[in-house]
């Protein structure tokens, strides 16, 4: 690994901080700045602890910090995105539940493998 890039959870937490941050701007203009800000806000935190604890690589406790903060940011999405399904049914976002549900599997598997194999 060259760069945080060449982490599979870090370009998939990047690509749903996009849609994300897309389906928040369909909200109704008072919840832009309290639903879909906290969710905008969570998201984008996942892609930047991976990247924090990337750069912390080299002490891998530090790491693996950053890594189990990632996987509280997701869990944090998940119930917004949960939140705003039940709200907000119209806006359609099974799919981005599926996909942060399996992004939530990945992070897990991948603090395991560092936690096992790693190398500080």
């Amino acid at each position: 690994m060259k760069s945080h890039k060449d982490l599979d959870i870090y370009n998939l937490a990047f690509e749903y901080a996009l849609e994300v941050h897309q389906i928040t701007l369909r909200l109704p203009k008072y919840e832009l700045f309290e639903q879909g800000s906290q969710l905008r806000r969570s998201s984008k935190s996942i892609k930047d602890n991976i990247v924090e604890g990337y750069g912390r690589r080299r002490y891998k406790q530090d790491f693996i910090k950053f890594l189990v903060y990632a996987h509280a940011s997701l869990l944090e999405s998940l119930s917004q995105l949960e939140m705003i399904q039940q709200i907000y049914p119209e806006l359609e976002i099974n799919d981005l539940l599926e996909k942060y549900n399996m992004l939530g599997a990945k992070i897990f598997k991948f603090i395991k493998y560092v936690e096992k194999e790693w190398k500080s």
